[in-house]
């Protein structure tokens, strides 16, 4: 796993022109529409993952 992961796109306007920002760690500016914005990890869900019976395949 990276140390940092990065966002595919701008949250607000969707453009991929983003830059990291000197703001902190997991801050990103876009470039297209001016927004700074910053993205945490906050962590696992406890009821975990949910496997669908109907579809999956069985081995």
């Amino acid at each position: 796993m990276s140390e940092r992961a990065a966002p595919f796109y701008c949250p607000y306007c969707g453009d991929e022109d983003l830059r990291p920002s000197e703001q902190g760690h997991g801050a990103w500016e876009c470039a297209a529409c001016n927004r700074a914005f910053q993205l945490k990890f906050l962590g696992l869900l406890a009821r975990g993952l949910k496997h669908s019976e109907a579809g999956g395949e069985q081995i």
